[in-house]
């Protein structure tokens, strides 16, 4: 059985256990302190739809559709890390200005970032807090996690492991149920998923856990996940040896990939084995602690002058723990869906290839759920990439779609 299969199960049965036992949320078990609101720290609000236009129109976003304005909020609340052990972490809440007493919630989780300042919760690039804004005045509470040790975390971030992703992804949903209800709002049981790259995955791996009954209250109603790494070991891994893949940011997602899995599972026993002498200790550059642009001066500008010819073996054989943690995020498709699907890409996306697109697409069809792809076009307007751009010209695509969606219901 699969990691995120137990996990589903594990938060399915602590769920039941606390409401059995009518556990106080203060408690020091992972059993009761799940989603348990830490603090609230209120960051700012725009009062009118007029100002949200504008900010959306600055960062690149279609505000076209934008109805409220929005008020933002960073919750530190309870999770767990990759041990299962408690742990804190943050994220964006951003609720439209209005006087709706009831809201669907849009969970929207943000794409790969190397330095704990780039978080929803904690950045002022509207890149970060676009998509949360973006939902919010569209009328729904919208959530936007930070992740394991970036935003108000600790330690070092634990790129596309898919278990822990979920699982802040969820506490934060009950965290922001606690926040809401102290505003007199109630957060209804629909959740519809989204995520730009990395959030990709893990808004497919909350859609499961919610699918599969993983929290008592939340459902899942729709999934737009953005531009995913759906299928690292058959289309991300054999692209960054190719040019289809900008050369530095290979590099550096290799880097990340690499250090991130050998933290967690274990996968090499000396970071010499992996990496050329001049990128032995790119371990602690990629510690969270760095900013972006540190990180892309840090690494070399190929993967081939990165990794030495057992880095590379690696990458295209792993050994069996390597294996193991690949085959867990790739399994973020494996599974049938009982909501609408709709997977966004670019065309020419040079991070996330389009083969993953394609790969996620062909799972779901062999488990005979019919999943369309959506081309947004493209634009590089933000970073010269086409990667981003996907994120600028999905989200303002996915808000109205679940509007028409929440309004049917």
């Amino acid at each position: 059985m699969r990691t995120l299969r137990r996990f589903i199960a594990a938060v399915l049965l602590t769920a039941v256990a606390g409401a059995a036992m009518g556990a106080p949320a203060a408690a020091s078990t992972s059993v009761v302190t799940r989603g348990s609101l830490v603090a609230v720290n209120p960051i700012t609000t725009y009062e009118s739809r007029a100002q949200v236009q504008g900010l959306l129109t600055a960062g690149g976003f279609d505000a076209a559709d934008a109805r409220y304005g929005v008020s933002l909020h960073q919750l530190i609340y309870r999770t767990v890390d990759t041990r299962g052990q408690v742990t804190t972490a943050s994220g964006l809440v951003a609720l439209p200005v209005n006087d709706a007493r009831h809201l669907r919630t849009v969970s929207f989780a943000h794409g790969t970032s190397v330095y704990r300042g780039d978080a929803p919760s904690v950045a002022d690039d509207l890149f970060l807090t676009g998509p949360a804004i973006t939902f919010a005045s569209a009328g729904f509470a919208a959530v936007a996690p930070d992740y394991l040790g970036l935003g108000a975390g600790t330690g070092p971030h634990p790129w596309m492991d898919v278990p822990t992703e979920t699982s802040a992804s969820l506490d934060l949903l009950r965290a922001a149920k606690t926040f809401a209800a102290r505003q007199g709002i109630g957060l209804d049981r629909e959740v519809y998923a989204s995520g730009f790259s990395q959030g990709a995955s893990a808004a497919l791996g909350l859609s499961e856990a919610l699918q599969g009954g993983a929290d008592p209250w939340f459902r899942v109603a729709a999934v737009a996940p953005i531009s995913g790494a759906y299928a690292l070991r058959k289309a991300e891994i054999p692209a960054v040896f190719t040019p289809e893949v900008q050369p530095r940011l290979a590099a550096a997602y290799m880097a990340y990939l690499l250090t991130s899995y050998d933290r967690v599972h274990d996968i090499y026993r000396d970071p010499a084995e992996v990496f050329k002498p001049d990128y032995v200790a790119i371990g602690d550059l990629l510690d969270a602690s760095h900013p972006g642009p540190e990180v892309l001066e840090g690494v070399p500008a190929t993967v081939d002058d990165l990794l030495t010819d057992a880095g590379r073996d690696l990458l295209r054989r792993p050994n069996a723990r390597f294996a193991a943690a690949l085959r867990e995020a790739d399994s973020v498709c494996e599974w049938a869906p009982r909501v609408p699907v709709r997977l966004y890409f670019s065309p020419g996306d040079e991070q996330a290839v389009n083969a993953n697109t394609v790969a996620c697409r062909s799972s779901f069809a062999a488990r005979g759920v019919r999943v369309p792809a959506v081309d947004v076009g493209v634009d590089t307007s933000y970073s010269g990439m086409v990667h981003e751009g996907s994120e600028l010209l999905a989200v303002p695509q996915i808000a109205r779609w679940f509007s028409t969606m929440a309004g049917s219901h």
